[in-house]
């Protein structure tokens, strides 16, 4: 697989990677032994970047990483970003302290049996933590102490993104990117490409939407944030089907689909053309099986799309998604 430098960790990753809020059980039940399964296969297929979250199952996607990287012997090497934050309870700007900074990385590390955090992202905090002087302060300190190796960002808007970039340390920004969520591409690449600032592009099936397979009739467990977040009421709706109406999103996917390469699935397509936007690092599909982690991985594998397809999905954001979600994030 295609690897690129994640910006300032300087550490070289595969163009897809592996986003595991699925092991956490908010996409409904993922299994012990399948999470395994999909982990091999995601490595065995190319995958060195595996992203992951405190919040994820309160800690089993944490823990599920931590024991398939105890079991592990050889290979190559793979860099594993957590995130922390979203376990502040009130989640409030004055909860991001260095000594909860401390807490939750101890945590971390304790789940995932490392002494030092590859990368630790701030987990889409309140806004004004990302222009505070004492919040980078504290990262620092935790680079320092040993605790965490990098550090970088998880935004939700273009503006914190640009506000994260300015600053000297910040390794990388995880944001969404998708062939539904666009706006990234007009000043946050640029600006991480000159920064030299790695971008991690999550939410690229727009939760499923982009695999083309959904239509009206379709429904998911309650456990799943695809039924229980559809208007925004656990988090940021932009989380879910990509702040996409629902109708709107199977609608543009099928659309969407029709551009699809002889011999890839949609998904493939949706993810190769992340991958062939400047100043993307990593892209970080989510799994819930072996099968779909092969899958995803061999979209690095696709020639870069045509001028033909990449004008058929751009007509698509324009006439479908532009007035549901650009000005919004």
């Amino acid at each position: 697989m295609e690897t690129r430098v994640l910006g300032r960790t300087g550490r070289q990753v595969g163009v897809v990677g592996l986003g595991l809020w699925q092991l956490g059980g908010d996409w409904g039940e993922v299994a012990d032994d399948d999470a395994f399964a999909l982990l091999d296969a995601a490595v065995e297929s190319g995958v060195t970047f595996l992203d992951t979250a405190d919040v994820y199952g309160d800690g089993r996607s944490e823990s599920l990483l931590g024991r398939f990287l105890a079991q592990r012997s050889g290979g190559p090497q793979l860099t594993v970003a957590t995130k922390m934050g979203r376990r502040a309870n009130p989640h409030v700007a004055d909860a991001y302290t260095l000594d909860a900074f401390r807490g939750w990385t101890d945590r971390s590390r304790a789940n995932l049996g490392v002494d030092t955090l590859d990368l630790v992202q701030l987990h889409c905090p309140p806004t004004e933590v990302y222009s505070r002087d004492e919040t980078y302060d504290a990262l620092d300190t935790l680079v320092q102490e040993g605790r965490v190796a990098a550090y970088g960002v998880s935004v939700e808007t273009v503006d914190e993104a640009l506000t994260a970039i300015a600053r000297p340390n910040v390794a990388s920004v995880q944001i969404i990117l998708n062939v539904f969520r666009r706006k990234p591409l007009e000043r946050v690449l640029p600006a991480a490409a000159e920064a030299g600032v790695g971008i991690i592009a999550r939410v690229p099936l727009a939760s499923g939407l982009l695999s083309g397979k959904y239509d009206a009739s379709t429904t998911f467990a309650e456990s799943d944030h695809r039924t229980y977040n559809r208007n925004g009421e656990a988090f940021d709706v932009g989380e879910t089907f990509s702040g996409v109406p629902y109708d709107v999103g199977v609608d543009a996917a099928q659309r969407v689909a029709s551009y699809t390469p002889q011999g890839a699935t949609t998904a493939q397509l949706a993810l190769r053309w992340i991958v062939d936007q400047p100043g993307v690092s990593t892209v970080i599909p989510g799994a819930r099986n072996a099968e779909q982690a092969r899958a995803n991985a061999a979209a690095a594998d696709l020639a870069p799309l045509d001028e033909t397809t990449l004008e058929g999905l751009r007509g698509v954001y324009d006439d479908a998604v532009r007035p549901h979600v650009h000005d919004r994030w």
